[in-house]
């Protein structure tokens, strides 16, 4: 399953929260604002502008944000974290549920492991209770594929009942059939793994008329009430024609895109076809040029995009959207499992950030995954509103220099660790499950003895 969260477009904006008062450009001190409420409010107002300007103005690509409701929400919870002075606070929460797909797709390095791990699930109790631990406003739920899980609808439910934005994530394959499990709602949308259109898409998941089914899926959601988009994981040789031609498909769909290229999993079966970073940025500069004026509904942040063209250095942020899997709660990343944590706290507070991220960690040197940055690029919004208003306004820049590339020369070398990791988790499951068994054959030698004396 791709890294991608998934979250949706921008819907239409009913109301604009200035009444139409304020022009363009005006930026208000953080001191005038009252309430959480009026700060997301007025930040919805220049989303809202952004949009507005954007439908006058077909010069560039532009990048759709989200949900009013879902801006309100995100951007108070940012705001709130930065006046109290944290330094690292969870964006997204990563929930994996079970790593068992339907899929065997050729990037993808979440499914190698043995049966004894694919067939373990977390519980409803314990998905909630990784929502209420790490407090992220959003939870995307990826996998392997999550409508296998038999309580995937009231896990969701579970999460849609605190208020919390749910983006599940699925290949699509089994949606029709588990669409009675949810009811619609503005807290929960499907991100549908579709890698491209039908050429790349079945050839990335190794599976003919995978496409086909994608796409009805998606329409059948669709009619159903439900809010649906699309997240693509892009890699080597697909071309930025091609990657263009399937954007217009999803504006015909009507469904917002998720977009990312897709991380190195050092066990995934194709080795031969992952971005390094200046293809990446070189790609995605040719994608957005042949974008200019078509309105594609991008649903990242327009300050992610621009990183991925190559307009700013950033370095990850991998605490922004933590992991919580059959295992624990993974170290570092999601795309990286170098260990694992008892607890939300346990994570933060013991996981060595410093010695991860590109420039830091080989395994790390050519990613840049949705997932690793685009908590920076909203860190980077709030720190430079001006920039980020800007390019809202004129779209990602598709020439000219690059920002500056990190440094390699001092990383330290990967650390190869899968193979521990599975045998100490095999071996914690097999120690368990004799636990388990000893006290159901107690509690049963209890019982017949009760019978016997009785």
């Amino acid at each position: 399953m791709t890294a991608n969260s998934g979250f949706p477009p921008l819907s239409n904006l009913s109301e604009r929260p200035d009444n139409g008062r304020r022009p363009p450009g005006v930026v208000i001190g953080l001191s005038k604002f009252a309430s959480w409420d009026r700060f997301g409010l007025v930040l919805a107002s220049i989303w809202r502008m952004s949009a507005e300007r954007s439908k006058d103005n077909n010069d560039e690509n532009r990048t759709l944000g989200v949900s009013l409701r879902q801006k309100m929400k995100v951007g108070a919870y940012v705001l709130r974290q930065r006046l109290a002075g944290r330094k690292r606070y969870p964006l997204v929460l990563m929930l994996e549920p079970l790593f068992r797909c339907n899929l065997s797709c050729s990037g993808c390095g979440k499914i190698d492991y043995p049966d004894a791990i694919l067939n373990k699930r977390l519980s409803v109790a314990e998905c909630l209770d990784a929502v209420d631990e790490c407090g992220a406003p959003m939870v995307a739920i990826p996998g392997g594929e999550p409508l296998i899980h038999k309580e995937i609808g009231e896990i969701v439910k579970g999460i849609v009942a605190r208020k919390k934005f749910v983006s599940l994530c699925t290949n699509a394959l089994l949606l029709e059939k588990k669409l009675h499990l949810f009811e619609p709602s503005p807290y929960l949308f499907f991100s549908v793994h579709l890698d491209g259109i039908k050429e790349h898409h079945d050839k990335s998941v190794c599976m003919e008329g995978g496409f086909e089914k994608a796409v009805a899926a998606i329409k059948a959601a669709r009619a159903k009430g439900f809010t649906v988009n699309v997240n693509c994981t892009i890699f080597d040789g697909h071309p930025a024609e091609a990657i263009a031609k399937f954007l217009d498909l999803t504006t015909k769909l009507g469904v917002g895109v998720s977009i990312s290229p897709g991380y190195a999993y050092e066990r995934a079966p194709d080795q031969e076809h992952f971005l390094n970073r200046r293809k990446t940025k070189e790609l995605f500069r040719q994608v957005f040029a042949l974008g200019k004026g078509k309105n594609w509904n991008l649903t990242h942040s327009g300050m992610f995009l621009d990183f991925l063209a190559g307009n700013q250095e950033f370095h990850c942020t991998p605490w922004g959207m933590p992991t919580r899997n059959v295992f624990g709660w993974q170290k570092p990343c999601y795309l990286l499992g170098e260990g694992y944590a008892r607890t939300f706290t346990e994570l933060m507070e013991t996981t060595d950030w410093d010695a991860y991220g590109t420039g830091r960690y080989e395994k790390c040197a050519n990613c840049m995954a949705h997932c690793g940055y685009e908590a920076t690029a909203a860190e980077a919004m709030m720190q430079h509103p001006l920039e980020a208003f800007g390019i809202a306004l004129r779209g990602v820049r598709t020439e000219g220099p690059m920002a500056p590339e990190i440094d390699l020369s001092k990383q330290r070398p990967a650390q190869y660790v899968f193979d521990s990791q599975v045998q100490l988790r095999l071996s914690e499951i097999r120690a368990n499950e004799a636990r388990e068994k000893a006290a159901k054959d107690a509690a049963k030698d209890a019982a017949q003895t009760s019978a016997s004396a009785a």
